[in-house]
């Protein structure tokens, strides 16, 4: 007789809660978990044998950028490939709602050059059936997905709605302003956002250059909106802050400042973005040991860090070294858009020689263009990706090391290298979170008792980096994988991605498996768990592409007790809602 919709026998569960990992089965019925260890009685409409496989909750991903994407894709990829069942929006203060029609492309204009997100794709893709943030909640609750979706409202999106032109640039808002962008905040979050996000950093831009809605904000702006957050609880101010990739450590320490002040008085997180940066890698940990000593004054400001380098993917299917040289652009536009007829004519000696010899032509004003001068000057700090992915390679193993063994120049070897698997192959700028070429930094701050981990930026940054892989990365690298310092235990790198993470947002439904909680799990092949080399990928709305990274070894990802992936293939299951407020 079947007395549960699902169970799944004899796995290796790790609880999400830190505590050791142990073998039993698991029972859900309508989407909850019903029995956690133990032995389950009776049989499951459908039944999983998880013998010598893990099974964990499913990874929730505080920081991503899928605010355009949710309106036109049900799977969510990348961030389904990894074993992510909820998903946060809204982040570093760039989204699309509120908006008035007249002020959509502004929106799409600031989204495409914080976030590297395709304007055509996002102009083309969004269905655009909202006007006010309520309406935005009310056009995603008719929408269903391969995980839960939940969102903040972002700063851009309201000082667009209410200052029109001048949201942009150092302009103050007036007192009445700042009073209209509180209430909207309150009628957001009595729709169901669970936050607001601003961005203050300098490294903010839309494509013409300006800084995005916020960045000069007055301590009175951002007060009337904190205050009306306190009325609903502990709704999340997340905020990439003045001073995060700047070399001034004293720009940062300001800023901390007042985030720890309106914590302490409105008693709201604060999740600030946090890196190590080159110009002052010691800053990070200073920032750390300032949010713990808050505590204590009652302030909870949360540094969200990242679990791996920060760089780019450079390579012929992303930005290099060579965009500007004039021979390179002739034969580019001789290829015609066909990647396997450019890199044939790349590998013509003739042409080898002239892109290496010539001076790069003026900028053009593209995207990211500036990318190639890094490129020529970073040698060092650039490393060719295989296909075992290496999260941690040295400095033998960068483009400059690898040139002085085989005695050539590193511009030779990064052109060699850049035309490897057919011209598909990438190679890791490291920028952020990667000082003396290696992660120990990065162990420090996600070991760190202040932090959370985060920055994933699902969703965005479409020709420059996939770190939405990050949940297998934790996962292979810092468990299984590293051989350059300390390791994680694997019960604490499944709390960091599960039981924390949801915590922050006050998602107390999920994150843990515990009898009464939503049965979001993965079942995990561990042994077999590897990252796939990132792949150019033509799927975005208008012909648009990006870069993605896919995993091997998520046997089964569930999301309120439906299987939505199986063998790392989507199996069609929607299960997916809007999650309106905290839980």
């Amino acid at each position: 007789m079947t007395t549960h919709d699902l169970v799944i026998r004899n796995g290796t569960i790790v609880d999400g809660t830190g505590r050791a990992r142990f073998v039993g089965d698991l029972a859900v019925t309508n989407g909850v978990l019903t029995q956690v260890g133990g032995t389950v009685v009776g049989d499951g409409a459908e039944e999983i044998d998880a013998t010598g496989l893990l099974v964990t909750p499913g990874f929730v991903d505080i920081h991503t950028h899928f605010d355009g994407q949710i309106t036109w894709d049900e799977i969510l990829e990348p961030s389904v490939s990894h074993g992510v069942t909820t998903i946060v929006a809204g982040n570093c203060g760039v989204g699309f709602a509120p908006v008035a029609p007249e002020r959509r492309e502004q929106l799409v204009h600031l989204m495409e050059g914080v976030e590297d997100i395709p304007g055509v794709a996002l102009t083309e893709g969004m269905s655009w059936d909202w006007v006010t943030y309520p309406d935005y909640l009310d056009a995603l609750d008719k929408r269903q997905w391969s995980m839960d979706v939940a969102t903040q409202i972002t700063h851009g999106a309201l000082r667009v709605w209410v200052m029109g032109d001048r949201a942009v640039g150092d302009h103050t808002a007036t007192p009445e302003e700042a009073a209209q962008m509180a209430s909207l905040v309150t009628e957001a979050l009595e729709a169901g956002a669970l936050g607001f996000s601003s961005s203050r950093t300098y490294a903010h831009q839309a494509p013409d250059g300006s800084y995005v809605p916020g960045t000069h904000a007055s301590t009175d702006e951002l007060w009337a909106i904190a205050e009306a957050m306190h009325a609903f609880g502990q709704p999340v101010f997340e905020v990439s802050p003045l001073g995060v990739v700047s070399s001034d450590p004293e720009m940062l320490v300001k800023e901390f400042d007042w985030m720890r002040r309106m914590s302490a008085e409105f008693s709201i997180p604060v999740l600030m973005i946090l890196n190590q940066i080159p110009s002052n890698i010691g800053l990070y940990r200073e920032i750390l040991d300032l949010a713990l000593d808050a505590r204590s004054e009652g302030a909870l400001v949360i540094p969200q860090v990242s679990a791996k380098s920060q760089g780019l993917l450079i390579g012929l299917t992303s930005s290099h070294a060579f965009i500007r040289r004039p021979t390179f652009r002739k034969v580019r536009e001789e290829s015609n858009g066909d990647l396997d007829a450019l890199v044939a004519l790349l590998r013509d000696s003739a042409v080898k020689a002239a892109i290496l010899s010539e001076d790069d032509l003026p900028p053009s004003g593209d995207l990211y263009e500036g990318i190639s001068i890094f490129a020529q000057n970073g040698a060092s700090n650039i490393f060719p990706m295989s296909e075992l992915i290496d999260q941690e390679p040295g400095n033998e193993e960068s483009i400059a090391g690898l040139a002085a063994a085989a005695g050539v120049s590193e511009m030779e070897m990064m052109y060699d290298r850049m035309l490897d698997r057919d011209g598909r192959a990438l190679m890791m700028a490291g920028i952020n979170n990667y000082a003396n070429a290696g992660l120990d930094g990065v162990h420090d701050m996600i070991t760190h008792p202040a932090s959370v981990l985060g920055v994933s930026d699902a969703g965005a940054h479409c020709n420059l980096l996939v770190d939405a892989c990050m949940p297998t990365m934790v996962l292979t690298h810092w468990v299984r994988d590293r051989t350059r310092g300390p390791r994680l235990s694997l019960e604490s790198a499944v709390r960091m991605q599960t039981l924390e993470t949801a915590t922050v947002y006050g998602l107390g439904d999920r994150g843990s498996l515990e009898v009464g909680k939503r049965a979001d799990l993965n079942v995990i092949d561990f042994e077999n768990l590897h990252l796939l080399h990132p792949e150019l990928v033509h799927d975005l709305p208008a012909g648009g592409h990006r870069l993605i990274q896919r995993a091997t070894g998520y046997r089964f990802t569930i999301v309120a007790g439906a299987i939505t992936r199986k063998d790392d293939h989507d199996t069609g299951a929607r299960p997916g809602r809007l999650v309106r407020g905290m839980r």
